[in-house]
């Protein structure tokens, strides 16, 4: 008994099994480049600004904002709990800190279906809060305050959400 008709129960492979291969061979890549495809494009899109020209020609303007920020010393720690999203705001001694306006653009980092912005409230004590309803996963909040003297304070940080 031959391998072919152990393998298939054929006595002879025919042009209609080559067929068959072809059709199951070339069926499963362009089946699998059409799943890719569509995931390519019904996900995150990868941007993270409208221009890249544009923006690169804000690079100085943005990196002394952010060499100011940097001095200013502050800490800050995101806490989210039954819908409340916190934000606790300290100098680098400790002290808290009391900004005006405090913003947040709170979303996940791999997609903009959930972005929204949050004008938090001072609650007190270098506390800023307020209600959101976010999923459990992985998030970033983009902050903007401003100090007492006018300085803008721009910061980022990813926090995580547990069920």
């Amino acid at each position: 008994m031959t391998l072919l008709r152990k393998l298939t129960g054929v006595d002879e492979f025919t042009g209609w099994h080559m067929a068959g291969v072809m059709f199951l061979f070339f069926g499963t890549i362009i089946s699998v480049n059409l799943v890719l495809a569509y995931f390519a494009n019904s996900t995150w899109t990868g941007l993270v600004v409208q221009n890249s020209y544009v923006e690169s020609q804000r690079f100085n303007e943005v990196t002394a904002l952010r060499v100011k920020s940097a001095e200013l010393g502050w800490q800050a720690v995101v806490r989210y709990d039954a819908g409340t999203f916190a934000l606790t705001l300290s100098r680098a001694d400790g002290r808290p800190v009391h900004a005006d306006k405090v913003t947040a653009m709170v979303g996940h980092p791999a997609n903009s279906r959930d972005d929204r912005k949050l004008e938090l409230s001072a609650i007190g004590g270098g506390v800023y809060s307020a209600g959101s309803s976010l999923t459990p996963g992985l998030w970033q909040a983009d902050f903007e305050a401003e100090a007492a003297d006018g300085t803008p304070w721009r910061h980022s940080i990813r926090f995580r959400v547990e069920e």
